[in-house]
């Protein structure tokens, strides 16, 4: 068994997309916890990981040539893990174009309008002072509901996002679209999402990927310091 791969990761989302994909693809990994609350993801050493100040991220000591890599943004490593195992990918050339449309969907869509939709209806009103802002909770809400709009249609006709094989853009958008309520949408005229959320719902490894760290996961709207830090001036 090769060493385990170290990751850089806080519950949310984006991380949650990369432990999932660890726990399907059978993986071993160790968790680094980087507190983005606490501003860890500024600390210089995870910006050598990391130059966004975002993670997750990692570092596979048996990356190419068997040489170590790092590596962040969730959806390169997503794309990287599939690659390196061979698993989820995409079984046909055809279908590895269909999976990276749909992250490429998640990555520059659904997850950016969703956090804004969770910004702006969530947690600005709940800030010092508060900003609560009509025309932008309308504008991220709206959007979102379209992208769902669209998510629910293609799962119209397929089992899984990309068709009828399960891949690393449903571990990519499954993260944002249970967190539907919170973006103030329904599942009422959308059969076919919900019925996809709740299979993918059920696979163990989703769970197990779910659940790491899951204790330290906070509400943001009622930590100030944390506001502090994550909408701060940088």
């Amino acid at each position: 068994m090769s060493d385990p791969i170290e990751l850089y990761y806080w519950p949310t989302p984006n991380g949650w997309k990369i432990t999932i994909a660890l726990e399907e693809m059978g993986l071993p990994y160790n968790v680094n916890l980087i507190n983005i609350g606490a501003g860890d993801q500024f600390a210089p050493d995870f910006l050598k990981i990391a130059p966004n100040n975002r993670m997750p991220a990692v570092i596979d000591p048996d990356g190419p040539d068997g040489a170590p890599i790092s590596i962040f943004e969730s959806g390169a490593i997503l794309q990287y893990l599939a690659r390196k195992t061979g698993q989820f990918g995409g079984p046909s050339e055809r279908d590895r174009i269909a999976v990276d449309q749909w992250l490429m969907w998640q990555m520059g869509g659904l997850g950016p309008m969703a956090g804004q939709a969770h910004h702006f209806l969530k947690y600005a009103p709940a800030m010092d002072p508060p900003q609560d802002l009509p025309y932008a909770k309308d504008r991220y809400q709206r959007e979102v509901a379209r992208l769902y709009g669209v998510l629910d249609r293609q799962l119209a006709n397929n089992r899984y996002v990309a068709g009828e094989f399960y891949s690393i853009a449903d571990m990519a958008i499954w993260p944002w679209a249970i967190l539907w309520e919170g973006q103030s949408q329904t599942l009422d005229d959308k059969p076919h999402m919900k019925r996809w959320l709740d299979e993918l719902g059920a696979r163990e490894a989703v769970q197990r990927g779910k659940a790491v760290a899951k204790d330290r996961r906070s509400a943001v709207q009622d930590d100030r310091k944390a506001q502090e830090v994550l909408f701060g001036k940088r």
